[in-house]
């Protein structure tokens, strides 16, 4: 009986034994033979991989490995008073706050819900929710993954120094038996249908991360090696952590260039929060309070505040098995007012504040929040959790620090409305000063000549970057001998 709940596949083949010799030129063999099965058919148990399932050949219907005290026990806890809040508890108690932080992850957990219009030819949109902590060292990013690692069932854990390109998708090698080519899959197609959590994610080589922009959207992994063309799943959500480059958060710059990552990757993460260090007496006193706590605190009552690990992980299972949200009438209008007030918001000031990913992040945030009240229907609660959620992720990580206010083009460009308004302005200073001149200059001469008459400081590589700009509008010329002059001189 405990077999049979725990197979993933019922398989029809032909058993054999192949002897091995010891030497090719020699008829002497092992006295251990080489055993495989030729499978003839194969017929797959568990669709979702995430927990036992069964399913009947006469009706189609599913069961999974629960018993119905078990069942009885999940409904009820989906129906008491704050099962949100006690849910988000649950995620890594020994972490001391971060309570939204602790709401992504679990809707991470729950996950959307699955639409494949293929048929229609549509294709298959992304359900898996995608999350990147970032901030100060020692804040409990590693802490978090590893809980989340050690949660789900289909989970992998690797380090972003420790991963390669072939390490993360599928590398080539050679079987020593039968020397022939075997393609062996890596930790994002292993954690197909589950969690691949990515630690020190900024210090991934470019190389790397580039195989993450198709995993990331399409959820698919293409191949193409030592002649094995072929497309793999990749169904996985990636919960990564990255620290700054300075070591320490610098609020005065924007989070392209605290953490070095490319913005064509950021725009690909659903939530992005920041867990920084505050630096109050207070909040010291009361973290400090929360981890002496752990080692005397009397192990029945951090029980009975606090739901088991088992049944939270029991909770996710069964929903994720038996709960496919749709949305309703309300809960759609909601989303599309919802996505016009967002990008009205930066109309006036000439930047963008929402783009479709928003949109397609709120849809799967809605559906997740459904999930995690056992609900077939999304509805207008759902939604505003969901954009509640969203906006503190924005506030952290789409905020411009010269402006104080949200600008999504820093996620999905790089840079901010104010940072291309400046840079805009001071190529129109460069040029002014050419003209003014009326002669060539050295670069490093044309720089300090511009900063002593630019009323804003701007650095270096802000001014090579002008420079840059200008020769691509073909409005100034850089001589053999590094001297600047105006293309009409």
């Amino acid at each position: 009986k405990q077999w049979y709940q725990r197979r993933v596949a019922i398989t029809t083949g032909i058993y054999r034994a192949t002897p091995v010799r010891l030497n090719p030129r020699q008829r002497s063999v092992k006295s251990v033979y080489r055993t495989h099965i030729d499978v003839i058919h194969f017929r797959k148990d568990d669709e979702h991989r995430l927990r036992e399932i069964d399913v009947d050949d006469e009706s189609g219907e599913k069961s999974a490995a629960f018993t119905p005290e078990r069942v009885a026990e999940l409904q009820e806890l989906s129906t008491s008073a704050g099962v949100y809040e006690r849910l988000a508890h649950a995620i890594a108690p020994s972490i001391y706050e971060n309570t939204d932080i602790k709401k992504g992850v679990l809707m991470q957990l729950f996950g959307g819900a699955r639409k494949d219009f293929s048929n229609t030819g549509r294709g298959r949109f992304r359900q898996d929710i995608n999350i990147l902590l970032c901030g100060d060292p020692g804040t409990s990013k590693s802490q978090m993954l590893q809980y989340v690692y050690n949660l789900v069932p289909r989970g992998q854990y690797t380090s972003g120094k420790g991963s390669s390109a072939t390490g993360l998708t599928a590398y080539i090698t050679r079987d020593p038996e039968t020397k022939q080519v075997v393609l062996q899959t890596g930790a994002l197609v292993l954690s197909d249908n589950g969690v691949c959590c990515i630690d020190e994610f900024d210090k991934m080589d470019d190389s790397t991360r580039a195989v993450l922009h198709e995993v990331m959207e399409q959820q698919t992994l293409s191949i193409a090696k030592a002649g094995i063309i072929c497309v793999l799943n990749a169904r996985a959500s990636v919960l990564a952590a990255a620290n700054p480059c300075d070591s320490r958060w610098n609020a005065k710059l924007t989070i392209v260039e605290n953490i070095k990552l490319p913005h064509t990757l950021l725009s690909r993460f659903d939530l992005i929060f920041l867990m920084l260090d505050p630096q109050d007496e207070s909040f010291d006193r009361r973290l400090a309070t929360h981890l002496v706590s752990l080692y005397y605190r009397n192990g029945a009552k951090t029980k009975a505040e606090s739901i088991d690990s088992e049944v939270l992980r029991d909770y996710i299972a069964y929903a994720r098995t038996f709960i496919n949200p749709r949305l309703s009438d309300e809960a759609g209008q909601k989303l599309i007012q919802t996505y016009v007030q967002m990008r009205k918001v930066g109309m006036g000031r000439g930047s963008v504040t929402a783009y479709p990913r928003q949109l397609e992040s709120l849809i799967r945030l809605s559906e997740a929040h459904a999930r995690m009240r056992l609900s077939n229907v999304v509805e207008e609660l759902d939604v505003e959790e969901a954009t509640r959620l969203h906006k503190e992720a924005l506030k952290q990580a789409a905020t411009d620090p010269k402006t104080g206010q949200i600008d999504m083009e820093i996620l999905m460009t790089g840079m901010s409305a104010s940072s291309r308004a400046k840079r805009t302005e001071l190529g129109k200073f460069v040029l002014q000063t050419l003209r003014n001149a009326n002669r060539s200059f050295k670069m490093n001469e044309l720089f300090d000549t511009c900063k002593e008459g630019y009323k804003d400081g701007f650095t270096q590589i802000q001014y090579e970057m002008v420079i840059r700009d200008l020769q691509e509008e073909n409005k100034v010329v850089q001589t053999s001998n590094r001297h600047i002059r105006l293309k009409d001189a």
